[in-house]
């Protein structure tokens, strides 16, 4: 009988914290910009070209069924192998040209431009 109280106990001492937590994240995300999307799909970026205001927020999500990378040939961001449906984004807060490819498959290029 003890032992079902404590569990009780802890559950209802858990309940509030497990919920705050979850708002306090949607809270952080609610004040970031939206993320213009680049799908990795079939070898490809798409668009494979890119412009964007500086400021923008851009994230490359892997659709395809093999791991792929986004590294910038200037080495100014650079994601972990993406598997499927995972996503990386990179804010670009500096006008210029970013050209970019997967290190896993360098022949998938793609570029960002950033007025």
């Amino acid at each position: 009988m003890r032992k079902a109280f404590y569990l009780v106990a802890i559950a209802a001492l858990a309940v509030p914290v497990l919920v705050t937590a979850k708002y306090r994240t949607i809270e952080a995300k609610a004040d970031e910009k939206p993320a213009l999307e680049v799908k990795i799909d079939n070898f490809a970026f798409a668009p494979q070209t890119l412009t964007v205001p500086a400021g923008s927020r851009v994230m490359w999500i892997n659709k395809d069924d093999i791991p792929h990378s986004v590294v910038d040939k200037d080495q100014a961001f650079k994601s972990k192998a993406l598997h499927t449906d995972e996503k990386f984004s990179y804010t670009f807060d500096k006008p210029g040209t970013y050209d970019y490819l997967c290190s896993i498959h360098p022949t998938m290029t793609g570029k960002i431009i950033v007025k």
